[in-house]
């Protein structure tokens, strides 16, 4: 056996061995587990309520008042918290009778959005001072007394639904269980039902103000607050309004839209001096046109589609021409139908302008003029930077309330948004309003419409109220005005004015016996 061999040999026995004596041990143990921690939820945030004293002049009356900037928090009836509502009260010193004395819950829309807009713009006692189209201010922005705030008519209470201002589910919670028509009604339904116990004020008068998505959740409200709580209101306003989404949504095969926006193309058009000269002259003359238009030769043209004979197309695109500034060659190639962005994009495109959604008074700059839409809504550009600095300023200066959450002003949080029961369907919350006013033959509806308002507009809600089903008894409860302005008319000086007047007089009709 060579040296080689022996070597092989007694590597091999050598393995051998060190597996046996390997095998001879006892396995090794494995590490004790560590016992898991669990997770510790923590405890929900505790309610807060911040009174503050202040005074403002209204009509050249001295009105003292109380802000109370706080959080509620909503239960089930076992006690388990489910989410942190906040909210910014103001009530009147000095009143005798709570129940002499009206309530309003005001919020806006989105969904996704605060209630500072009617709040710091509308009805609270102080407004944002940023200036109007045409004449903005430059930051820093500041705010003032405002003289056309309901305060001298009714106590406020200002709504941020879960997710939006400071609003937020409890830790634990699902965010999306408010997320949806029925849920945020829900949670807004049930945190009015908590302030009014708390606050003693059952026997008041009490209204809702609601805008934009907003008056779809004051819809929603009427039913469930009188339906689920037994509360029955005395009026409700709307601003801005949009009940059915099938006068909004410009969807292939849904021609209802082209012919309610068409009044607002012509407001704007009108508004930017597009118009020929013997409409330009004034605005309601030419709006009223454009209504008979579009409900007649317009509608049965859309009407027929395809089946239209082409001299018949041409003519009423150079009538569509007419009325909205845009050529009668654009009309013709948008087969006589024109979607809201394309025309915020093409009304001014040889200026290259592009006028506002929100507020078609508005114009932007858009990197290039050659696009289809605009890159942004220079309306919401404008307004989105005064009101958010000024709301962060108020709330932890004038009115103590500290909270290092950021302030969701107007948040894509909310989405995505449950459009349950609605699945398949066009959202309509008619039916709930008709329902609750023929139940509560004593509720009355104010609707405000903007002229310049494409987000929701002023002929679309003509419609879904003209639609409303209402019995003949009760058609005089529903009432309304018109406002030089756009989605957000408050932001015009005069019509925030017209508009305090028109809610007054509308709230005191609402609780005459």
């Amino acid at each position: 056996m060579n040296l080689m061999h022996r070597s092989a040999i007694l590597a091999t026995a050598l393995c051998f061995a060190g597996l046996s004596a390997r095998a001879q041990q006892p396995p090794p143990q494995p590490a004790p587990e560590k016992p898991k921690e669990e997770k510790k939820t923590p405890p929900p945030p505790e309610e807060k309520a911040v009174p503050t004293k202040h005074s403002i002049r209204i009509a050249g009356q001295e009105i003292k008042y109380t802000a109370t900037a706080g959080t509620m928090l909503l239960k089930l009836e076992d006690g388990t918290p489910k989410a942190s509502v906040f909210y910014i009260a103001y009530t009147k010193d000095d009143v005798s009778d709570a129940a002499q004395r009206p309530i309003t819950f005001a919020f806006n829309g989105g969904p996704g959005s605060s209630s500072v807009w009617l709040h710091l713009g509308a009805f609270g006692p102080r407004r944002v001072q940023m200036g109007d189209a045409g004449s903005l201010l430059p930051p820093p922005y500041t705010l003032v007394d405002n003289e056309s705030s309901l305060l001298d008519v009714t106590d406020l209470v200002f709504i941020d639904p879960v997710s939006t201002g400071y609003s937020r589910a409890v830790p634990g919670e699902p965010p999306k269980q408010f997320h949806g028509i029925e849920e945020d009604v829900q949670s807004v339904g049930d945190f009015i039902r908590l302030y009014t116990t708390r606050n003693k004020r059952w026997s008041s008068p009490k209204f809702l103000a609601g805008e934009s998505y907003g008056t779809t959740r004051a819809a929603g409200l009427s039913g469930y607050l009188q339906q689920r709580y037994g509360m029955y209101l005395n009026g409700i306003v709307l601003i801005s309004a949009i009940l059915n989404f099938e006068t909004a949504e410009f969807d292939s095969g849904n021609d209802l839209p082209y012919i309610l926006h068409l009044p607002t193309y012509t407001a704007i058009a009108w508004y930017h001096k597009r118009l020929p000269a013997d409409l330009q002259g004034n605005l309601e003359k030419a709006v009223a046109e454009s209504r008979r238009f579009a409900a007649g030769e317009y509608a049965d043209a859309l009407l027929a589609g395809d089946l239209l004979p082409a001299a018949r197309r041409a003519e009423l695109a150079q009538k569509l021409a007419r009325l909205t500034g845009l050529s009668q060659d654009y009309v013709e190639r948008s087969h006589l139908r024109v979607p809201i962005f394309r025309f915020t994009k093409e009304l001014l495109r040889s200026q290259g302008r592009t006028v506002g959604r929100i507020d078609g008074r508005f114009t932007g700059i858009d990197a290039d003029e050659a696009g289809a839409r605009p890159d942004y809504d220079p309306s919401i550009a404008a307004i989105m930077g005064p009101y958010t600095a000024v709301l962060n300023d108020y709330v932890r200066g004038d009115l103590k309330f500290e909270s290092d959450l950021p302030y969701e002003i107007l948040t894509g949080r909310v989405h995505p948004w449950s459009y349950a029961p609605y699945e398949n369907r066009y959202v309509n919350v008619a039916e709930t309003l008709r329902a609750a006013m023929t139940q509560n033959p004593f509720l009355r509806v104010f609707v405000a419409k903007g002229y310049y308002d494409l987000a929701t507009p002023f002929f679309a809600a003509e419609y879904t109220f003209d639609h409303l089903g209402l019995d003949p008894s009760l058609r005089s409860h529903l009432s309304g005005a018109y406002y030089e302005a756009g989605h957000m008319m408050y932001a015009h000086p005069p019509s925030l004015q017209k508009l305090k007047q028109d809610v007054a007089q509308f709230m005191r009709a609402s609780m005459a016996k």
